[in-house]
Protein backbone atom coordinates (compact mmCIF):
# COMPACT_ATOMS: atom_id res chain seq x y z
CA UNK A 1 0.00 0.00 0.00
CA UNK A 2 3.04 2.27 -0.28
CA UNK A 3 2.59 3.51 3.34
CA UNK A 4 5.19 4.26 6.09
CA UNK A 5 4.76 4.69 9.67
CA UNK A 6 7.45 7.08 9.84
CA UNK A 7 6.69 10.68 10.99
CA UNK A 8 10.30 12.60 11.81
CA UNK A 9 9.91 14.07 8.34
CA UNK A 10 6.02 15.45 8.65
CA UNK A 11 4.28 18.59 8.05
CA UNK A 12 5.76 20.91 10.65
CA UNK A 13 9.08 20.72 9.51
CA UNK A 14 9.15 19.08 5.52
CA UNK A 15 10.27 22.57 4.35
CA UNK A 16 13.73 21.77 5.97
CA UNK A 17 14.64 18.83 3.84
CA UNK A 18 17.43 19.24 2.37
CA UNK A 19 19.88 16.53 -0.22
CA UNK A 20 21.36 14.03 2.09
CA UNK A 21 23.25 12.26 -0.42
CA UNK A 22 23.24 12.05 -4.54
CA UNK A 23 24.32 8.64 -6.00
CA UNK A 24 25.55 9.09 -9.79
CA UNK A 25 25.49 5.48 -11.54
CA UNK A 26 28.15 7.26 -14.11
CA UNK A 27 26.86 5.21 -17.17
CA UNK A 28 26.51 6.67 -20.34
CA UNK A 29 23.08 7.18 -21.26
CA UNK A 30 21.40 6.40 -24.19
CA UNK A 31 18.88 9.01 -25.76
CA UNK A 32 15.75 8.85 -24.39
CA UNK A 33 16.94 6.79 -21.42
CA UNK A 34 15.05 6.65 -18.21
CA UNK A 35 14.83 4.89 -14.34
CA UNK A 36 11.57 3.55 -13.41
CA UNK A 37 13.47 1.67 -10.32
CA UNK A 38 11.78 2.10 -6.48
CA UNK A 39 14.58 1.31 -4.33
CA UNK A 40 14.42 -1.61 -1.56
CA UNK A 41 16.27 -0.87 1.66
CA UNK A 42 16.87 -3.64 4.51
CA UNK A 43 18.79 -3.79 7.29
CA UNK A 44 20.23 -0.28 6.09
CA UNK A 45 21.66 -1.68 2.31
CA UNK A 46 19.62 0.31 -0.71
CA UNK A 47 19.12 -2.00 -4.02
CA UNK A 48 18.33 -0.37 -6.83
CA UNK A 49 18.75 -0.65 -10.64
CA UNK A 50 19.93 1.55 -13.03
CA UNK A 51 19.45 2.79 -16.62
CA UNK A 52 21.48 -0.01 -18.16
CA UNK A 53 19.37 -2.40 -15.72
CA UNK A 54 22.44 -2.92 -13.48
CA UNK A 55 21.85 -3.92 -9.92
CA UNK A 56 23.73 -1.89 -6.90
CA UNK A 57 23.92 -1.83 -3.67
CA UNK A 58 24.26 1.18 -1.63
CA UNK A 59 24.77 2.39 2.04
CA UNK A 60 21.35 3.41 2.58
CA UNK A 61 22.79 6.05 4.60
CA UNK A 62 25.56 7.62 2.51
CA UNK A 63 24.83 6.68 -0.68
CA UNK A 64 28.22 5.05 -1.69
CA UNK A 65 28.20 1.81 -3.19
CA UNK A 66 28.74 -1.74 -1.88
CA UNK A 67 28.75 -3.51 -5.25
CA UNK A 68 27.52 -3.57 -8.48
CA UNK A 69 26.30 -6.45 -10.74
CA UNK A 70 25.98 -6.05 -14.90
CA UNK A 71 22.94 -8.44 -16.12
CA UNK A 72 24.37 -10.41 -19.80
CA UNK A 73 21.53 -9.00 -21.21
CA UNK A 74 20.51 -5.59 -20.91
CA UNK A 75 17.81 -3.52 -22.09
CA UNK A 76 14.18 -1.69 -21.96
CA UNK A 77 13.25 -0.12 -18.25
CA UNK A 78 13.13 -1.96 -14.94
CA UNK A 79 10.88 -1.12 -12.16
CA UNK A 80 13.28 -2.33 -9.37
CA UNK A 81 14.31 -5.93 -7.30
CA UNK A 82 12.53 -7.95 -4.47
CA UNK A 83 14.47 -9.46 -1.41
CA UNK A 84 13.98 -12.50 0.01
CA UNK A 85 15.51 -14.74 2.82
CA UNK A 86 14.54 -17.94 5.15
CA UNK A 87 16.72 -16.23 7.84
CA UNK A 88 20.24 -17.25 6.51
CA UNK A 89 19.60 -17.69 2.61
CA UNK A 90 19.84 -13.20 1.54
CA UNK A 91 18.80 -12.73 -2.19
CA UNK A 92 17.99 -9.99 -4.82
CA UNK A 93 15.94 -10.91 -6.98
CA UNK A 94 15.54 -9.42 -11.04
CA UNK A 95 13.58 -9.70 -13.97
CA UNK A 96 15.24 -8.15 -17.15
CA UNK A 97 14.98 -9.22 -21.04
CA UNK A 98 14.59 -11.97 -22.89
CA UNK A 99 13.05 -13.64 -19.86
CA UNK A 100 16.65 -13.77 -17.82
CA UNK A 101 15.50 -14.07 -14.32
CA UNK A 102 18.22 -13.48 -12.03
CA UNK A 103 19.45 -14.66 -7.94
CA UNK A 104 22.28 -12.46 -6.50
CA UNK A 105 23.67 -13.21 -3.04
CA UNK A 106 22.48 -9.92 -0.88
CA UNK A 107 25.96 -9.05 0.50
CA UNK A 108 28.06 -9.78 -2.40
CA UNK A 109 26.18 -9.36 -5.22
CA UNK A 110 27.59 -12.54 -7.23
CA UNK A 111 24.94 -15.00 -8.43
CA UNK A 112 23.54 -17.64 -6.78
CA UNK A 113 25.06 -20.94 -8.34
CA UNK A 114 22.43 -23.37 -7.16
CA UNK A 115 19.59 -20.93 -8.95
CA UNK A 116 19.50 -21.57 -12.81
CA UNK A 117 22.16 -21.70 -15.01
CA UNK A 118 25.10 -20.03 -12.08
CA UNK A 119 22.66 -17.50 -10.86
CA UNK A 120 20.42 -17.00 -14.12
CA UNK A 121 17.01 -19.16 -14.73
CA UNK A 122 15.81 -18.65 -18.68
CA UNK A 123 11.88 -18.30 -18.74
CA UNK A 124 11.37 -18.52 -21.79
CA UNK A 125 12.10 -22.27 -21.29
CA UNK A 126 9.15 -24.08 -20.99
CA UNK A 127 6.23 -22.20 -22.88
CA UNK A 128 4.16 -23.29 -25.42
CA UNK A 129 6.03 -21.67 -28.22
CA UNK A 130 9.21 -20.61 -29.35
CA UNK A 131 9.71 -16.63 -28.54
CA UNK A 132 13.05 -16.49 -29.03
CA UNK A 133 12.21 -13.77 -32.03
CA UNK A 134 9.74 -12.29 -29.41
CA UNK A 135 9.20 -9.72 -27.21
CA UNK A 136 9.60 -11.62 -23.58
CA UNK A 137 11.09 -8.89 -20.84
CA UNK A 138 10.48 -8.59 -17.03
CA UNK A 139 10.32 -5.13 -16.52
CA UNK A 140 8.36 -4.84 -13.32
CA UNK A 141 9.55 -6.10 -10.03
CA UNK A 142 9.23 -9.56 -9.33
CA UNK A 143 6.95 -10.51 -6.35
CA UNK A 144 8.19 -12.89 -3.91
CA UNK A 145 5.85 -15.44 -1.73
CA UNK A 146 7.33 -17.91 0.86
CA UNK A 147 9.42 -19.54 -1.64
CA UNK A 148 8.32 -18.34 -4.84
CA UNK A 149 9.15 -15.85 -7.08
CA UNK A 150 6.50 -15.01 -9.55
CA UNK A 151 7.38 -12.97 -12.62
CA UNK A 152 5.32 -10.97 -15.09
CA UNK A 153 6.38 -10.11 -18.88
CA UNK A 154 6.08 -7.46 -21.36
CA UNK A 155 5.77 -8.90 -24.85
CA UNK A 156 4.19 -7.75 -28.04
CA UNK A 157 1.56 -5.66 -28.90
CA UNK A 158 0.28 -7.52 -31.86
CA UNK A 159 -0.02 -10.88 -33.72
CA UNK A 160 2.37 -13.12 -33.75
CA UNK A 161 3.75 -12.72 -30.05
CA UNK A 162 4.78 -14.74 -26.56
CA UNK A 163 2.04 -15.97 -24.64
CA UNK A 164 1.13 -13.45 -21.10
CA UNK A 165 0.66 -16.30 -18.46
CA UNK A 166 1.52 -15.53 -14.73
CA UNK A 167 4.12 -18.09 -14.16
CA UNK A 168 6.15 -18.72 -10.48
CA UNK A 169 9.38 -20.47 -9.64
CA UNK A 170 10.97 -21.91 -6.68
CA UNK A 171 13.11 -19.37 -5.18
CA UNK A 172 16.13 -21.71 -4.57
CA UNK A 173 16.54 -23.63 -7.84
CA UNK A 174 14.56 -21.30 -10.73
CA UNK A 175 12.69 -24.13 -12.22
CA UNK A 176 9.09 -23.42 -12.50
CA UNK A 177 6.31 -24.33 -9.85
CA UNK A 178 3.34 -23.28 -11.56
CA UNK A 179 1.57 -21.20 -14.44
CA UNK A 180 -1.97 -19.85 -14.70
CA UNK A 181 -2.85 -19.04 -18.59
CA UNK A 182 -3.93 -15.62 -18.97
CA UNK A 183 -5.16 -16.78 -22.59
CA UNK A 184 -7.46 -19.84 -21.18
CA UNK A 185 -6.96 -23.09 -23.30
CA UNK A 186 -10.23 -25.41 -24.21
CA UNK A 187 -11.76 -26.62 -21.06
CA UNK A 188 -10.38 -23.96 -19.02
CA UNK A 189 -12.45 -21.16 -16.95
CA UNK A 190 -12.65 -18.32 -19.99
CA UNK A 191 -12.08 -20.10 -23.07
CA UNK A 192 -15.99 -19.78 -24.02
CA UNK A 193 -15.16 -15.84 -24.13
CA UNK A 194 -13.02 -16.22 -27.53
CA UNK A 195 -14.35 -17.12 -30.55
CA UNK A 196 -13.38 -20.01 -32.41
CA UNK A 197 -9.70 -21.13 -32.00
CA UNK A 198 -8.86 -17.10 -31.70
CA UNK A 199 -7.30 -17.72 -28.18
CA UNK A 200 -4.83 -20.10 -29.90
CA UNK A 201 -1.27 -18.60 -29.93
CA UNK A 202 -2.63 -15.34 -28.67
CA UNK A 203 -0.07 -12.76 -27.24
CA UNK A 204 -0.46 -10.08 -24.64
CA UNK A 205 -2.97 -10.25 -21.70
CA UNK A 206 -0.08 -10.13 -19.37
CA UNK A 207 0.41 -8.82 -16.25
CA UNK A 208 3.38 -6.54 -17.16
CA UNK A 209 2.67 -4.19 -14.30
CA UNK A 210 3.77 -6.79 -11.34
CA UNK A 211 1.70 -8.28 -8.56
CA UNK A 212 0.83 -7.62 -5.14
CA UNK A 213 0.95 -10.22 -2.24
CA UNK A 214 -1.61 -10.88 0.25
CA UNK A 215 0.41 -13.19 2.59
CA UNK A 216 -1.68 -13.57 5.00
CA UNK A 217 -4.88 -15.11 2.88
CA UNK A 218 -2.29 -16.53 0.07
CA UNK A 219 -3.39 -14.80 -2.51
CA UNK A 220 -1.37 -12.99 -5.65
CA UNK A 221 -3.30 -9.81 -7.21
CA UNK A 222 -2.26 -8.63 -10.90
CA UNK A 223 -4.37 -6.32 -13.24
CA UNK A 224 -3.94 -7.84 -16.61
CA UNK A 225 -2.94 -5.79 -20.00
CA UNK A 226 -4.97 -6.04 -23.26
CA UNK A 227 -4.86 -8.62 -25.75
CA UNK A 228 -3.00 -8.58 -28.87
CA UNK A 229 -3.94 -6.69 -31.20
CA UNK A 230 -4.29 -3.54 -28.83
CA UNK A 231 -6.13 -1.72 -31.22
CA UNK A 232 -7.96 -4.35 -33.70
CA UNK A 233 -10.14 -7.25 -32.43
CA UNK A 234 -11.81 -8.70 -35.44
CA UNK A 235 -9.68 -11.80 -35.94
CA UNK A 236 -10.56 -12.46 -31.87
CA UNK A 237 -14.43 -12.09 -31.28
CA UNK A 238 -15.73 -12.08 -27.84
CA UNK A 239 -14.63 -10.40 -24.45
CA UNK A 240 -11.36 -12.32 -24.42
CA UNK A 241 -10.86 -13.48 -21.04
CA UNK A 242 -8.51 -12.85 -19.03
CA UNK A 243 -7.65 -9.01 -20.94
CA UNK A 244 -7.95 -6.48 -18.79
CA UNK A 245 -8.91 -8.32 -15.55
CA UNK A 246 -8.33 -7.83 -11.73
CA UNK A 247 -7.34 -11.37 -11.24
CA UNK A 248 -6.74 -12.98 -7.94
CA UNK A 249 -4.73 -16.54 -7.48
CA UNK A 250 -3.95 -18.85 -4.89
CA UNK A 251 0.18 -17.60 -4.98
CA UNK A 252 0.61 -21.04 -3.64
CA UNK A 253 -0.78 -23.17 -6.23
CA UNK A 254 -1.70 -20.61 -9.25
CA UNK A 255 -5.42 -21.60 -9.29
CA UNK A 256 -8.18 -18.32 -10.05
CA UNK A 257 -9.87 -17.98 -6.99
CA UNK A 258 -11.67 -14.56 -8.75
CA UNK A 259 -11.68 -12.51 -11.85
CA UNK A 260 -13.39 -9.07 -13.11
CA UNK A 261 -13.10 -7.53 -16.14
CA UNK A 262 -12.79 -3.41 -16.08
CA UNK A 263 -12.95 -3.52 -20.07
CA UNK A 264 -14.71 -6.16 -22.35
CA UNK A 265 -13.12 -6.93 -25.77
CA UNK A 266 -10.14 -4.05 -25.61
CA UNK A 267 -9.63 -1.85 -28.48
CA UNK A 268 -7.98 0.97 -26.79
CA UNK A 269 -5.24 -0.16 -25.25
CA UNK A 270 -7.08 0.30 -21.97
CA UNK A 271 -4.87 -2.28 -19.80
CA UNK A 272 -5.32 -2.56 -16.31
CA UNK A 273 -1.56 -0.80 -15.59
CA UNK A 274 -0.86 -1.84 -11.88
CA UNK A 275 -1.96 -4.32 -9.71
CA UNK A 276 -4.33 -3.36 -6.90
CA UNK A 277 -3.52 -1.92 -3.98
CA UNK A 278 -4.93 -3.75 -0.60
CA UNK A 279 -6.41 -2.02 2.11
CA UNK A 280 -8.70 -2.44 4.49
CA UNK A 281 -11.87 -0.33 5.03
CA UNK A 282 -14.57 0.48 6.91
CA UNK A 283 -17.90 0.52 4.90
CA UNK A 284 -21.21 1.07 6.75
CA UNK A 285 -19.48 1.00 10.29
CA UNK A 286 -17.50 -2.73 9.19
CA UNK A 287 -14.23 -3.17 8.59
CA UNK A 288 -13.86 -4.77 5.02
CA UNK A 289 -10.26 -6.35 3.71
CA UNK A 290 -10.51 -4.84 -0.18
CA UNK A 291 -8.23 -4.66 -3.66
CA UNK A 292 -8.72 -1.72 -5.39
CA UNK A 293 -7.61 -1.62 -8.92
CA UNK A 294 -6.87 1.85 -10.61
CA UNK A 295 -7.36 1.83 -14.55
CA UNK A 296 -6.55 3.54 -17.48
CA UNK A 297 -10.23 4.42 -18.07
CA UNK A 298 -10.00 6.57 -15.06
CA UNK A 299 -11.98 4.19 -12.59
CA UNK A 300 -11.07 2.65 -9.60
CA UNK A 301 -12.69 -0.39 -8.78
CA UNK A 302 -13.14 -1.31 -5.19
CA UNK A 303 -13.59 -5.42 -4.39
CA UNK A 304 -13.80 -7.28 -1.45
CA UNK A 305 -10.32 -8.86 -1.27
CA UNK A 306 -11.96 -12.80 -0.48
CA UNK A 307 -14.35 -13.22 -3.42
CA UNK A 308 -14.06 -10.19 -6.12
CA UNK A 309 -17.62 -8.87 -4.85
CA UNK A 310 -17.66 -5.05 -6.17
CA UNK A 311 -17.70 -2.66 -3.10
CA UNK A 312 -19.37 0.10 -4.90
CA UNK A 313 -22.15 -1.71 -7.57
CA UNK A 314 -20.91 -1.61 -11.03
CA UNK A 315 -23.26 -1.03 -13.98
CA UNK A 316 -23.00 -2.21 -18.04
CA UNK A 317 -23.49 1.25 -20.11
CA UNK A 318 -23.84 1.32 -23.81
CA UNK A 319 -20.97 1.44 -25.93
CA UNK A 320 -20.60 2.82 -30.04
CA UNK A 321 -20.32 0.15 -31.98
CA UNK A 322 -17.41 -0.28 -34.52
CA UNK A 323 -17.03 1.43 -38.10
CA UNK A 324 -14.21 -1.12 -39.17
CA UNK A 325 -15.10 -4.07 -41.25
CA UNK A 326 -15.74 -6.83 -39.71
CA UNK A 327 -14.81 -5.06 -36.49
CA UNK A 328 -17.45 -6.16 -33.03
CA UNK A 329 -16.53 -3.73 -30.73
CA UNK A 330 -18.97 -5.09 -27.51
CA UNK A 331 -21.92 -3.53 -27.04
CA UNK A 332 -21.95 -2.84 -23.30
CA UNK A 333 -18.66 -1.59 -20.88
CA UNK A 334 -19.37 -1.62 -17.13
CA UNK A 335 -18.72 1.42 -14.87
CA UNK A 336 -19.11 1.61 -11.16
CA UNK A 337 -21.32 3.96 -9.48
CA UNK A 338 -18.75 4.87 -7.11
CA UNK A 339 -15.75 6.80 -6.78
CA UNK A 340 -16.41 9.22 -9.04
CA UNK A 341 -14.47 9.01 -12.41
CA UNK A 342 -10.74 10.04 -12.07
CA UNK A 343 -10.58 11.82 -15.61
CA UNK A 344 -12.72 12.95 -18.32
CA UNK A 345 -13.87 10.21 -20.99
CA UNK A 346 -14.60 10.98 -24.24
CA UNK A 347 -13.95 13.96 -26.31
CA UNK A 348 -16.34 16.76 -28.08
CA UNK A 349 -15.81 20.14 -29.86
CA UNK A 350 -16.73 21.63 -26.38
CA UNK A 351 -13.67 19.55 -24.65
CA UNK A 352 -10.83 21.08 -27.53
CA UNK A 353 -7.88 23.25 -26.07
CA UNK A 354 -8.51 27.38 -25.10
CA UNK A 355 -4.90 27.75 -23.83
CA UNK A 356 -3.99 30.22 -26.90
CA UNK A 357 -5.41 31.66 -29.74
CA UNK A 358 -3.45 30.01 -32.08
CA UNK A 359 -3.67 26.13 -30.28
CA UNK A 360 -6.98 26.43 -30.45
CA UNK A 361 -7.46 27.22 -34.09
CA UNK A 362 -4.46 24.58 -34.85
CA UNK A 363 -6.35 21.98 -33.28
CA UNK A 364 -10.24 23.29 -34.67
CA UNK A 365 -8.38 23.18 -38.17
CA UNK A 366 -6.94 19.12 -37.51
CA UNK A 367 -10.18 17.20 -36.16
CA UNK A 368 -11.53 18.51 -39.08
CA UNK A 369 -10.18 15.05 -40.33
CA UNK A 370 -10.93 13.08 -37.51
CA UNK A 371 -13.51 11.72 -35.28
CA UNK A 372 -14.90 12.41 -32.01
CA UNK A 373 -16.78 10.77 -29.53
CA UNK A 374 -17.89 9.44 -26.19
CA UNK A 375 -16.07 7.23 -24.04
CA UNK A 376 -15.58 3.70 -25.76
CA UNK A 377 -15.58 5.01 -29.33
CA UNK A 378 -13.41 2.36 -31.49
CA UNK A 379 -10.38 3.09 -33.51
CA UNK A 380 -11.33 4.17 -36.87
CA UNK A 381 -10.05 4.57 -40.21
CA UNK A 382 -10.38 8.08 -40.36
CA UNK A 383 -8.58 8.21 -37.07
CA UNK A 384 -10.62 8.80 -33.84
CA UNK A 385 -9.22 10.88 -30.99
CA UNK A 386 -9.71 8.56 -27.63
CA UNK A 387 -9.97 9.83 -24.27
CA UNK A 388 -8.53 8.35 -22.24
CA UNK A 389 -5.58 8.15 -24.35
CA UNK A 390 -2.73 5.66 -23.73
CA UNK A 391 -1.54 6.75 -20.30
CA UNK A 392 -4.87 7.25 -18.87
CA UNK A 393 -6.28 7.28 -16.44
CA UNK A 394 -3.98 5.23 -14.05
CA UNK A 395 -0.52 4.00 -15.25
CA UNK A 396 1.98 2.20 -14.12
CA UNK A 397 2.66 3.67 -10.95
CA UNK A 398 -0.37 3.11 -9.02
CA UNK A 399 -1.72 4.21 -5.95
CA UNK A 400 -1.21 4.51 -2.31
CA UNK A 401 -2.93 4.29 0.53
CA UNK A 402 -2.89 5.35 4.20
CA UNK A 403 -4.54 2.54 6.58
CA UNK A 404 -5.23 4.51 9.01
CA UNK A 405 -7.69 6.45 7.19
CA UNK A 406 -8.50 4.47 4.40
CA UNK A 407 -7.44 7.39 1.97
CA UNK A 408 -5.79 6.24 -1.28
CA UNK A 409 -3.39 8.99 -3.45
CA UNK A 410 -3.29 8.76 -6.97
CA UNK A 411 -1.92 10.78 -9.56
CA UNK A 412 -3.33 10.83 -13.38
CA UNK A 413 -2.93 11.97 -16.78
CA UNK A 414 -5.75 13.83 -19.16
CA UNK A 415 -4.35 13.19 -22.34
CA UNK A 416 -6.16 12.09 -25.40
CA UNK A 417 -4.77 10.01 -28.33
CA UNK A 418 -5.32 9.76 -31.91
CA UNK A 419 -6.25 5.96 -33.01
CA UNK A 420 -6.15 4.99 -36.86
CA UNK A 421 -6.35 1.75 -38.60
CA UNK A 422 -5.19 0.89 -42.30
CA UNK A 423 -5.95 -1.64 -44.02
CA UNK A 424 -3.38 -4.56 -44.41
CA UNK A 425 -4.08 -6.11 -47.85
CA UNK A 426 -4.58 -9.25 -45.98
CA UNK A 427 -8.42 -8.84 -45.48
CA UNK A 428 -7.53 -6.86 -41.74
CA UNK A 429 -6.02 -4.20 -40.45
CA UNK A 430 -2.96 -2.82 -38.64
CA UNK A 431 -2.54 0.20 -35.88
CA UNK A 432 -1.25 3.08 -38.12
CA UNK A 433 0.83 4.21 -35.23
CA UNK A 434 1.03 6.04 -31.47
CA UNK A 435 -0.45 9.57 -32.42
CA UNK A 436 -0.66 11.43 -29.35
CA UNK A 437 -3.33 14.21 -29.19
CA UNK A 438 -1.45 17.49 -28.86
CA UNK A 439 -0.97 20.80 -30.82
CA UNK A 440 1.65 22.36 -32.19
CA UNK A 441 3.74 22.98 -29.46
CA UNK A 442 3.99 19.69 -27.94
CA UNK A 443 0.71 20.44 -25.57
CA UNK A 444 -2.55 17.99 -24.98
CA UNK A 445 -4.98 19.37 -27.31
CA UNK A 446 -7.70 19.57 -25.00
CA UNK A 447 -8.59 21.47 -22.45
CA UNK A 448 -6.52 21.72 -19.17
CA UNK A 449 -6.43 20.86 -17.06
CA UNK A 450 -4.30 17.84 -18.25
CA UNK A 451 -3.16 15.87 -15.16
CA UNK A 452 -4.59 15.54 -11.11
CA UNK A 453 -3.25 14.68 -7.94
CA UNK A 454 -6.23 12.89 -6.23
CA UNK A 455 -7.48 11.60 -2.71
CA UNK A 456 -9.72 9.40 -2.62
CA UNK A 457 -12.28 7.95 0.56
CA UNK A 458 -12.64 4.54 -0.62
CA UNK A 459 -15.05 3.75 2.58
CA UNK A 460 -17.46 6.55 1.40
CA UNK A 461 -16.34 6.52 -2.45
CA UNK A 462 -16.10 9.84 -2.60
CA UNK A 463 -12.91 12.71 -3.35
CA UNK A 464 -11.41 13.98 -0.40
CA UNK A 465 -9.31 16.58 -2.28
CA UNK A 466 -8.10 17.51 -5.72
CA UNK A 467 -5.64 19.08 -7.16
CA UNK A 468 -4.08 19.95 -10.80
CA UNK A 469 -0.68 18.22 -10.43
CA UNK A 470 2.32 19.75 -12.36
CA UNK A 471 2.74 22.54 -14.54
CA UNK A 472 4.78 23.49 -18.18
CA UNK A 473 6.80 26.32 -17.26
CA UNK A 474 6.69 28.10 -20.70
CA UNK A 475 3.12 28.17 -20.08
CA UNK A 476 3.20 29.42 -16.89
CA UNK A 477 5.64 31.99 -17.81
CA UNK A 478 3.13 33.47 -20.33
CA UNK A 479 0.62 34.02 -16.98
CA UNK A 480 -1.44 30.74 -18.28
CA UNK A 481 -3.06 29.17 -15.38
CA UNK A 482 -2.06 25.97 -13.93
CA UNK A 483 -3.02 23.24 -16.69
CA UNK A 484 -1.27 19.92 -15.36
CA UNK A 485 1.36 17.75 -16.86
CA UNK A 486 1.76 14.24 -18.23
CA UNK A 487 3.02 12.34 -15.57
CA UNK A 488 4.69 9.09 -14.63
CA UNK A 489 5.71 7.38 -11.32
CA UNK A 490 3.79 7.43 -8.44
CA UNK A 491 2.80 8.42 -4.75
CA UNK A 492 3.84 7.41 -1.57
CA UNK A 493 2.03 8.38 1.84
CA UNK A 494 3.59 8.54 5.45
CA UNK A 495 2.22 8.63 9.52
CA UNK A 496 4.26 11.96 9.13
CA UNK A 497 0.89 13.44 7.31
CA UNK A 498 2.61 13.50 3.85
CA UNK A 499 2.01 12.67 0.41
CA UNK A 500 5.37 12.24 -2.20
CA UNK A 501 5.82 12.50 -5.27
CA UNK A 502 7.81 13.47 -8.07
CA UNK A 503 6.74 12.20 -11.98
CA UNK A 504 6.09 15.33 -13.51
CA UNK A 505 7.69 16.92 -16.69
CA UNK A 506 8.47 19.80 -14.78
CA UNK A 507 11.59 17.89 -12.73
CA UNK A 508 10.08 18.76 -9.54
CA UNK A 509 9.86 16.63 -6.60
CA UNK A 510 6.90 17.26 -4.25
CA UNK A 511 5.45 16.93 -0.71
CA UNK A 512 1.90 17.97 0.15
CA UNK A 513 -0.30 17.60 3.24
CA UNK A 514 -2.07 14.27 2.72
CA UNK A 515 -5.31 15.87 4.46
CA UNK A 516 -5.64 18.80 2.87
CA UNK A 517 -3.45 18.75 -0.62
CA UNK A 518 -1.39 21.63 0.40
CA UNK A 519 1.76 21.68 -1.51
CA UNK A 520 3.97 21.78 1.54
CA UNK A 521 7.49 21.29 -0.15
CA UNK A 522 9.31 21.54 -3.48
CA UNK A 523 12.55 21.03 -5.09
CA UNK A 524 14.01 20.54 -8.78
CA UNK A 525 15.69 17.21 -9.22
CA UNK A 526 18.53 16.79 -11.58
CA UNK A 527 16.29 15.30 -14.43
CA UNK A 528 12.70 14.07 -14.22
CA UNK A 529 11.55 11.60 -11.17
CA UNK A 530 9.47 9.46 -13.20
CA UNK A 531 9.76 6.59 -10.43
CA UNK A 532 7.60 6.09 -7.48
CA UNK A 533 9.81 7.33 -4.09
CA UNK A 534 11.00 5.40 -0.92
CA UNK A 535 11.10 6.52 2.42
CA UNK A 536 13.30 4.68 5.45
CA UNK A 537 14.83 4.81 8.26
CA UNK A 538 19.19 4.56 9.34
CA UNK A 539 19.97 4.48 12.71
CA UNK A 540 17.11 6.90 13.68
CA UNK A 541 17.40 9.13 10.81
CA UNK A 542 14.55 9.62 8.26
CA UNK A 543 14.99 9.74 4.58
CA UNK A 544 13.25 10.21 1.07
CA UNK A 545 14.70 9.08 -1.95
CA UNK A 546 13.68 8.81 -5.70
CA UNK A 547 15.39 8.03 -8.94
CA UNK A 548 15.76 11.28 -11.25
CA UNK A 549 16.10 8.99 -14.37
CA UNK A 550 13.70 11.99 -16.89
CA UNK A 551 13.36 10.59 -19.82
CA UNK A 552 11.51 7.86 -21.08
CA UNK A 553 8.21 8.59 -22.34
CA UNK A 554 7.67 12.41 -21.20
CA UNK A 555 10.68 13.04 -23.52
CA UNK A 556 12.68 15.48 -21.05
CA UNK A 557 16.29 15.30 -20.62
CA UNK A 558 17.54 11.86 -18.99
CA UNK A 559 19.70 11.66 -15.63
CA UNK A 560 21.54 9.14 -14.27
CA UNK A 561 20.99 10.22 -10.42
CA UNK A 562 19.39 8.86 -7.03
CA UNK A 563 18.23 11.85 -4.81
CA UNK A 564 18.35 11.37 -0.65
CA UNK A 565 16.81 14.31 1.17
CA UNK A 566 16.54 14.16 5.19
CA UNK A 567 16.15 16.78 8.08
CA UNK A 568 19.23 18.85 8.39
CA UNK A 569 21.22 17.83 5.70
CA UNK A 570 24.07 19.89 4.27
Amino acid sequence: MRYSKLTQINRSNVKKLKVAWTYHTGEKLDPGSTIECTPVVVDGVMYITTAKIHVVALDAATGKRKWEYTPPKTGRVNRGVAYWTDGKAKRVLIGTVKGQLISLDAKTGLPDPNFGDNGIADTRIGLDRDVSAFDYDITSAVAVYKDLVVTSIVSSEGQPGAPGDVRAFDVRTGKEVWAFHTVPRPGEVGNDTWEGDSWRDRSGTNPWPGYTVDTKNGLLFCGVGSATSDFYGADRGGANLFANCTLALDAATGQRRWHFQTVHHDLWDHDNPCPPVLCTITRNGKKLDVAVQPTKTGFLYVFDRLTGKPVYDVKEVPAPASSVPGEKAWPTQPEPIKPPRLEPAGITADDLTNVTPEKAAYVRNWVKSLRLGRAYEPPSLEGTVVNPGYHGGATWSGASVDPTTGILYINTNNVPAVQKLVANGNGGYDFAGYTFFFDQDGHPANKPPWSHLTAVDLGKGTFVWRKVFGEHPELKAKGIPPTGCQNFGGTIVTAGGLVFIGATQDEKFHAYDKATGKLLWQHKLPAGGYATPCTYSVKGRQYVVIAAGGGGKLGTKSGDAFVAYALGAK
